[in-house]
């Protein structure tokens, strides 16, 4: 019986990378996010790979639809093997001082507490089967701090913390948790940290050959893929040109 996969913030970048990814790998797909017509189109094109797909359109800051979404799966499908936390953004720029507060918060409502409330409903599932494997997409920003990105930076070493946590908290259970930490990846992360400000966004990988989300995918694929008794705790993947959050070489 093929697995099952469930994958956030599947309608673009690494999320959407990783869908592709995991149905060529032979994983039956649950594909989440907020832009419901999108989901739609990844949903015929992984079918595409033979594999069958459950598309939920939700958001995931709002414990409510998180709940109503999970809880509206057949039982079949809530046996998740892989669950790919994905789904996070930046918001501004601002120093901590000058800061938007409504950035803060959708930050925090995304990258911590949206991935705590799909973790919380998924995790029980794999508690009972005593198997599975959660993926936390961190950053690098989870272990450094840099100008400007103060709150950005508080979340993603929240998800570094929580990761660990979660690896303690489950391992009595055979439960994989593997947090992947990408530096420099070209989606549309920095499209919307700067609020649909191309020039803006395009100046964050000028002059270098950034990640892509394909890049990262494959790093999930490799993690998913090993041994029952081999577990990825934590990866950090950079581009070559760059060294860390502000050390980068660009031609």
């Amino acid at each position: 019986m093929a697995k099952i996969a469930l994958v956030t913030g599947a309608t673009s970048g690494i999320g959407k990378a990783t869908a592709i990814k995991l149905s060529t790998l032979g994983f039956n797909l649950i594909i989440a996010g907020r832009r419901e017509e999108r989901l739609k189109l990844l949903k015929y094109d992984l079918e595409s790979n033979g594999v069958e797909v459950c598309a939920l359109s939700f958001d995931l800051r709002d414990r409510t639809e998180v709940d109503k979404a999970i809880d509206s799966l057949s039982e079949r499908w809530k046996a998740i093997d892989v669950l790919v936390n994905n789904a996070g953004l930046a918001a501004g720029r601002d120093t901590i001082q000058e800061g938007d507060i409504d950035n803060w918060e959708k930050m925090i409502d995304t990258n911590v507490k949206g991935l705590l409330y799909i973790s919380r409903k998924v995790m029980p599932f794999m508690v009972n089967n005593k198997s599975g494997h959660i993926v936390n997409i961190g950053s690098t920003a989870g272990r450094e701090v840099y100008p400007g990105g103060n709150v950005y930076c508080a979340s993603k070493h929240a998800v570094d913390a929580i990761s660990k946590s979660m690896r303690i908290d489950l391992v009595e259970y055979g439960i994989k948790v593997t947090q992947i930490r990408p530096g420099m990846a070209e989606t549309e992360f920095s499209l919307v940290r700067f609020n649909g400000d191309v020039d803006s966004a395009k100046k964050v990988y000028a002059d270098l050959e950034p990640l892509i989300g394909e890049d990262v995918a494959e790093m999930i694929g490799f993690a998913v893929g090993l041994p029952k008794h081999v577990c990825i705790n934590d990866l950090e993947v950079t581009c070559t040109a760059q060294a860390t959050s502000t050390i980068v070489n660009r031609k």
